[in-house]
């Protein structure tokens, strides 16, 4: 039996973590401690899961008191994403396995303070990277493995956030870079990593393009110019297009959806003791990007252009993979509740580069948030890596550590206007000076 700790009552934590350890792989792991700078969290994580009633809790600062009195074999860090590092490090000090929710830190300066930490521990680092478990993005592995289009010399990946999904960001504490490193890390480190591990090779530049377009205290459909809103109380929000476009003026909210709680935002902010995650989106302190394009070089040749935005129609990405012997294409929407058109199936385009006929390949798709991918993604974690798979899924450190690099790189070139090598990055070179 595996004794676990979690660091961090977050909605992920409690829905995806807590409740599959509970009640799908409770026969080989069991919860032991949960950790959280709000009593508020654990009160409501113990009113979800009245099993975890008698477990003992405990504050950031009382880490190491936990795992002396728990004993756990495993540490899971879904905390917000500054404060990773420390349940990081602390569990590689005590030589424990930990699993961290992406990013896995929010800077490349802690990254490679947590791949020195590991070399010297007997504990390893798991990072959640659930968008490789996805069953399209697994078979594109295995169209690159099999060497169907060769030798892949450039990948084309623009991926799209929606007004619902791309606002909330702006309404929490990711839109603060100290919290969160940016978007670029926060969220675009998902897409990186899934193209260093569909590649198989290391990112070595990158440089960017970026702006605040959409939110802010500049936002065109900024209602006017008042300062330290906040939804549930705003007197603004019937003139407010992000708001209405989801909601009627009854506030009758349409959509439904993890991240913003907007059907329940005069509730959510019971939620938490300090903290309100309705803040207005286009307050005078944001100063995070929105928008990004970048162009990343790879050490075997490959490049990637790569641009998302978090303020558009709908949600999805659109892909082409290029290489000596073809290309792959694929478009997904996601969302489509909130999408108002019609979307066709997503699937797989294969087009050979000296003619012959083009193959469409239909994906077996599963249930399961991200695509399908949280369930499979669990079970490697709690049951052990699938024996019978033929190429490796689960992330390490490493490659949290490129896929952060990448992220920063993004936003520092947008920032100074310069191409940044992802080893300097890593080594600590980089002026860590520049937060804005």
């Amino acid at each position: 039996m595996k004794k676990i700790v979690v660091c961090g009552l977050s909605n992920r934590a409690l829905g995806m973590f807590v409740y599959s350890i509970l009640h799908q792989f409770g026969s080989q792991n069991q919860i032991v401690g949960l950790l959280d700078s709000d009593d508020r969290r654990i009160e409501l994580c113990k009113e979800r899961f009245p099993e975890l009633l008698a477990l003992p809790t405990y504050d950031p600062d009382q880490f190491q008191q936990m795992i002396d009195e728990t004993n756990p074999d495993t540490v899971i860090v879904t905390s917000r994403d500054d404060t990773h590092i420390n349940y990081i490090l602390q569990g590689l000090e005590r030589n424990l396995t930990v699993i961290t929710e992406k990013p896995m830190v929010t800077n490349a300066h802690d990254a490679r303070r947590i791949i020195e930490a590991e070399k010297v521990s007997k504990g390893k680092v798991i990072v959640a990277f659930n968008y490789r478990y996805n069953p399209f993005h697994r078979k594109i592995k295995e169209l690159i493995i099999e060497g169907k289009i060769g030798r892949v010399t450039s990948v084309d990946l623009n991926w799209y956030i929606d007004t619902y999904h791309g606002a909330s960001y702006f309404k929490r504490w990711n839109r603060n870079r100290e919290f969160s490193g940016g978007l670029s890390i926060h969220k675009s480190t998902h897409h990186f990593d899934l193209v260093n591990w569909w590649l198989d090779q290391k990112p070595e530049e990158v440089f960017a393009y970026g702006a605040l377009h959409y939110f802010g205290k500049d936002g065109e459909f900024n209602p006017s110019t008042t300062d330290h809103r906040y939804c549930s109380t705003c007197d603004e929000k019937q003139l407010c297009h992000y708001y209405m476009r989801w909601s009627d003026r009854r506030n009758n909210v349409n959509a439904k959806d993890d991240h913003i709680k907007a059907d329940s935002i005069e509730k959510s902010a019971q939620n938490y003791t300090h903290y309100r995650p309705d803040s207005c989106i286009f307050d005078h302190s944001i100063e995070i990007e929105d928008t990004y394009v970048a162009t990343v070089k790879y050490d075997k040749g490959a490049f990637l252009s790569y641009s998302v935005n978090f303020s558009l129609p709908y949600e999805g990405y659109r892909l082409a993979i290029n290489g000596t012997k073809g290309r792959i294409e694929t478009t997904e929407y996601h969302e489509p509740s909130r999408i108002p058109f019609e979307v066709p199936e997503q699937t797989i385009e294969f087009y050979p580069l000296f003619g012959g006929a083009k193959e469409t390949i239909h994906v077996l798709q599963t249930g399961g948030g991200h695509g399908g991918g949280d369930p499979v993604l669990l079970e490697d974690l709690f049951l052990g890596v699938d024996q019978t798979r033929s190429y490796p899924i689960l992330a390490g450190a490493e490659a949290g550590a490129y896929s952060i690099a990448v992220g920063e790189g993004v936003w520092r070139s947008v920032k100074e206007n310069k191409p940044y090598k992802i080893e300097d990055l890593l080594r600590n070179n980089a002026d860590l000076s520049l937060t804005k």
